[in-house]
């Protein structure tokens, strides 16, 4: 039926009234929820689909596309009117009434934003009036259960006051900042199918190899752009943070890369893109999604959903934009400069070069960085970590960045509802001033990139047991000096310890140290603590006396030692360990014993670090480097089940998954894995 191996997979599941696909970027999750969708109306008896996405650009991902060409029978159709992510406000009264006047229609499917679907249930607040209706929301990590994400309340809505079938589609489910994406009750009615990087790679026909690379500069950034950037390849540049200390101003970064590029010519009509010339006379098409202008700016992102060949554009510089479900399909390299904390934005990031398309056979990611001070065997170990930590997410896709909140006590007012993991500061005897109250509760993230450039910090990265302390005291707090010269000292030294903290969750792309690991950590290929518990917090806590507010409490897996804040702390005797946070478990990334750096790359004014060219045959090393340590299977139970692995084999013509539904055929996997580890060892030995 035209369908790719993950489409097919959605398929099979096309009954299920609440599913929940898993899938990275770029494998076809838009087109299978056209299927999904067009199965419900046409079989199951749904009268109306909704799709919504996080922004508008995705919403020309479901824009009319021919499916019969490839077998299947029917072809998706959205009438321009019900297309609701075009120019205008997501949430203004004409896109509310154009939602509510299609359910009084014939029509059957819209498009619109998290943000417009929501408004407009919020004002028919009839949830019975999406009876019938197939409800597609993409990008599920954005919802949750907490009381401030309106967009999960709704969905709890429609699944409790009507009878909507929810398809929800995500590369990254497990949200990192301890929320639940619903309700446990809705949430445990979804039927999961998941599909990891590995599968995809190892199906695709044209890319063959993803890399992923690091490039240390000294300076200013735009001198190792001759390097960095290749010209021929078509790219997306991400520049900093305007925050960062990498940045010079937004518009003059993006004048002096397009300096680099070649010599700037004619503007393509309204669209904020140039013809630029190369030094070697070749004309290329570079896009600027950075300008503040919206009439250009929207003609940009207009030229850019229309693109139909390779010819018609060359490079994207952005700021914001072009990460998460932006489609491209003809990039293969994304320059990301400056230091990104997140691990799932480096991963979603990735997927804006994976799509794959006729003449690609390699995608690459490359992460342009300041150098920081230090031995080269501590740079060449962080980068390594910091690989695998990236690789592990690629094939779990359970990683979102973790998120610590702050707020000073002399900001909370009486009767003040905080959010679950809230960090309380104490300042009741003595508030802080409003600039450092106001970094506390919104701009700790400014400062991580330029504190994650400092000596400290990289030693950090590398696993230094010593350098926690060392961190806190120096290197983070020369950069506040720096930068906040009107603080007390007293509010430095506040300000040091509350990034320190949100360092351990973020500063090497979400990995948590080993002192931070909470006893009762479930951790892959370790028996779990026995007899041990924790005492349940509400969701939230509310104060309504002064005299009688509780003492602060943290989430126990932000948790550090600190004599000066009391916090409860949790010695482990893991110093230097390092552990990837996914779904409810860990991974220990010191203990996976592969070698992702292939070769060091000395250049004029920098060092390149390159991981091996991640092939599927590379994906599945790596997956089974993570999986193995909980591979409980016996040799005896090898034996008997060898010869049902060989008719799985026969049957399926393919290999048994270990994230398959049937307990069975997971058994099979790991039986798979046990004989092939075997079958190496026994190799090595002769």
């Amino acid at each position: 039926m035209g369908m790719r191996e993950m489409q097919a997979m959605a398929y099979e599941h096309r009954s299920a009234p609440y599913l929940l696909l898993k899938s990275p970027p770029a494998s076809g999750k838009s087109r299978a929820l056209m299927y999904l969708a067009l199965d419900k109306l046409r079989k199951q008896g749904l009268k109306k689909a909704i799709i919504a996405v996080p922004e508008r650009s995705i919403g020309s991902s479901f824009k009319p596309t021919n499916l019969s060409e490839g077998g299947f029978a029917w072809d998706w159709h959205l009438e321009g009117r019900n297309n609701l992510c075009g120019a205008g406000d997501d949430l203004g009264k004409g896109k509310i009434q154009a939602f509510k006047r299609f359910l009084d229609s014939d029509d059957e499917t819209l498009v619109c934003t998290h943000a417009t679907l929501r408004f407009a249930v919020d004002e028919i607040a009839d949830p019975s009036r999406f009876n019938n209706t197939v409800v597609g929301i993409d990008e599920f990590h954005h919802v949750s259960a907490d009381e401030a994400n309106v967009l999960g309340r709704v969905i709890d809505e429609i699944m409790q006051g009507s009878n909507a079938h929810i398809v929800a589609m995500t590369g990254s489910y497990f949200r990192g900042d301890g929320i639940n994406i619903l309700e446990s009750e809705d949430e445990a009615q979804f039927e999961t199918v998941t599909y990891t990087y590995y599968d995809q790679l190892n199906g695709y026909r044209h890319l063959k190899s993803i890399g992923i690379g690091y490039h240390f500069y000294e300076g200013v950034y735009f001198d190792a752009l001759d390097n960095a950037l290749d010209t021929t390849k078509k790219t997306i540049i991400h520049i900093p943070n305007v925050n960062s200390s990498e940045s010079i101003g937004k518009h003059e970064e993006v004048d002096r890369i397009l300096d680099k590029i070649g010599v700037v010519g004619e503007r393509i009509g309204n669209a904020n893109i140039n013809r630029v010339t190369t030094n070697d006379g070749r004309d290329l098409l570079v896009a600027n999604l950075v300008d503040d202008n919206k009439e250009s700016r929207d003609a940009t992102v207009d030229y850019l959903q229309n693109i139909t060949s390779r010819d018609e554009m060359d490079i994207i510089i952005a700021l914001g934009m072009a990460k998460e479900g932006f489609d491209w399909p003809w990039c293969e390299h994304v320059l990301t400069i400056g230091y990104r904390s997140s691990l799932t934005e480096v991963v979603q990031i990735v997927g804006r070069a994976t799509r794959d398309v006729e003449g690609k056979r390699h995608a690459q990611f490359t992460n342009l960085i300041a150098m920081p001070d230090g031995a080269d065997e501590d740079r060449k170990k962080a980068v390594n970590t910091l690989l695998k930590a990236i690789t592990a997410s690629l094939l779990m896709e359970q990683v979102l960045a973790p998120s610590i909140k702050f707020k000073p006590r002399s900001r909370i007012k009486l009767g003040e509802k905080v959010p679950k993991g809230t960090r309380i500061i104490e300042d009741e005897n003595k508030p802080v001033s409003n600039r450092c109250a106001d970094i506390l509760e919104g701009g700790v993230a400014e400062y991580i990139a330029d504190i994650t450039a400092t000596p400290g910090a990289m030693k950090l990265m590398a696993g230094d047991e010593n350098q926690g302390r060392l961190l806190r005291e120096e290197d983070i707090k020369s950069v506040l000096r720096m930068r906040e010269a009107d603080l007390s000292d007293d509010e430095i030294d506040l300000l040091a310890q509350e990034i320190h903290l949100s360092l351990a969750a973020q500063a090497t792309g979400g990995l948590i140290d080993g002192d931070e690991l909470p006893p009762d950590a479930d951790v892959v290929g370790e028996k779990p603590p026995c007899d041990y518990t924790v005492d349940g917090q509400e969701e939230t806590e509310s104060y309504t006396d002064a005299n009688s507010v509780p003492e602060p409490k943290l989430i126990s897996r932000y948790e550090l030692d600190s004599g000066e804040t009391g916090s409860e702390t949790y010695p482990s005797g893991r110093a230097g360990e390092k552990f990837l946070k996914v779904g409810s478990r860990f991974i220990n990334i010191n203990n996976v014993n592969l070698d992702m750096i292939s070769h060091i790359n000395p250049f004029a004014r920098g060092e390149e670090i390159l991981s091996k060219h991640l092939t599927p045959d590379r994906l599945a090393r790596v997956k089974d480097a993570l999986t193995l340590p909980r591979n409980d299977v016996t040799e005896d139970e090898a034996v008997i089940l060898l010869p049902r692995l060989k008719e799985f084999f026969k049957d399926k013509k393919r290999r048994p998954r270990h994230d398959a539904n049937d307990p069975y055929e997971q058994r099979l996997a790991q039986v798979a894995q046990f004989v092939e580890n075997y079958l190496k060892k026994k190799q090595a030995v002769s």
